[in-house]
């Protein structure tokens, strides 16, 4: 892999002249070409002889983390896999340690979070704030403060995660501050009372205030579960073709397959997205003290594709109850779902680079097309196999052309 880093040295060396990749890798794309880089953008994208230039991918877009509760496994500690038995316990250890979050640390988590993502190579993220009363809650300035500071490097955007039980009560006051702050509205529903009835608020409150959507809906494996076909049913209805961001659908994997396709095809026709979250839904689903799991919880991926849905990856929790590993790594959370999920990497590599960069309304994390901005990631793997197989394998991000320094990408630095 001699190629990118004696580019990266000459680079360097004499900033002023064009950049020039040699024999890359494109996924997607057959053969190998020499990407050009001039003026920060890619200047052209010229087939290669050389075989041996490595593998260039876009910047990566993680469209569903929770940097509220980022980084707190340290204060909950080895509690989290002694207690922790499924997706309600892990909602009950994370109340515990909510009076801790000040908003200077819930600054401190989320601007480390963001240096981790920023070093791997993420241009676009979407997180969740937990609104779990009616009051705004802490995080939610500091995420807006954070959303400006990091403008040009991440392109962050936040999504209300409302309780469903605070929808009646509060839901009107909660848009109007989101639409305020120029978010996204969603909500967390798992077999609620009056479900339809606050499915239908929400959708109500979204048109409103032309907001969308993003749900947290059927994260457990109760077959009753079934608060997507609300969803779905109530896009159609209001319109909100390509608004709706759906994620886990863990209940998905229980239906019958007559059942399981009837309702994918209506999301597809609804124009409702899927995101699944292979990290948590691994780590908490089928979750038994002393006994090895069984289901697995994560989404029909596969089938939800093949009927028409956008399907995309993202990392969700990062070292807290619900999941207490993670780097804001998506191409780890792609190494991990190829196998659980069965998936072929070079058919997958868009659920974590322009499909969910689209959804974030990303102006960073573009394509590799020529005239686009000169934002990617360069790998030292011979192919998308070899990437996916090589977690150890360099990775050198370049913004505008130049590659973020050494140091940026040392974690002795985070």
């Amino acid at each position: 892999m001699s190629g990118g880093n004696e580019t990266v040295r000459d680079h360097a060396i004499a900033s002023e002249q064009p950049l020039r990749l040699s024999g890359v890798s494109l996924p997607g794309q057959p053969g190998r070409y020499d990407l050009v880089v001039a003026g920060g953008r890619i200047a052209d994208l010229v087939p290669s002889r050389d075989t041996k230039g490595g593998v260039v991918t876009p910047l990566f877009a993680d469209v569903h983390v929770h940097l509220d509760k980022t980084y707190t496994i340290s204060r909950i500690g080895a509690e989290a896999n002694a207690r922790v038995e499924c997706l309600f316990d892990a909602i009950a250890l994370m109340e515990q340690d909510r009076p801790n979050w000040t908003a200077a640390d819930i600054r401190a988590r989320a601007s480390l979070a963001l240096e981790a993502a920023y070093r791997q190579g993420v241009g676009a993220m979407r997180t969740h704030i937990d609104w779990v009363t009616p009051d705004v809650p802490e995080a939610w300035p500091v995420l807006v403060e954070l959303r400006d500071e990091w403008k040009g490097r991440i392109d962050l955007q936040l999504a209300a995660l409302i309780h469903g039980d605070v929808v009646p009560e509060a839901g009107a006051a909660i848009a109007a501050r989101v639409k305020q702050d120029q978010a996204v509205f969603g909500a967390f529903f798992y077999r609620n009372a009056d479900l339809a009835a606050k499915v239908e608020t929400m959708f109500t409150l979204a048109g409103a205030h032309d907001l969308d959507l993003d749900f947290h809906v059927d994260e457990g494996l109760d077959v009753e579960a079934d608060g997507l076909s609300l969803i779905i049913e109530a896009t159609s209805r209001h319109s909100m073709v390509g608004r709706v961001l759906c994620g886990h659908a863990c209940s998905l994997t229980l239906r019958a397959a007559d059942e399981l396709e009837r309702t994918l095809a209506a999301g597809a026709k609804a124009g409702v997205a899927l995101v699944s979250l292979p990290t948590t839904n691994l780590y908490l689903q089928d979750r038994a003290t002393g006994r090895s799991p069984r289901l697995r919880g994560i989404a029909p991926l596969k089938e939800a594709r093949k009927a028409g849905m956008t399907v995309m990856l993202a990392s969700d929790n990062v070292r807290d109850a619900f999941y207490p590993y993670g780097d804001y790594d998506p191409l780890s959370v792609l190494r991990l779902a190829a196998p659980a999920g069965h998936l072929e990497p070079e058919d997958w590599l868009d659920s974590i680079t322009t499909l969910p960069a689209r959804w974030c309304t990303s102006s960073i994390a573009t394509p590799v097309a020529k005239g686009m901005p000169a934002n990617f990631v360069w790998h030292a793997a011979n192919d998308l196999g070899d990437m996916i197989s090589r977690p150890q394998a360099q990775r050198i991000v370049y913004r505008d052309g130049e590659p973020l320094p050494a140091s940026n990408q040392d974690w002795r630095n985070a």
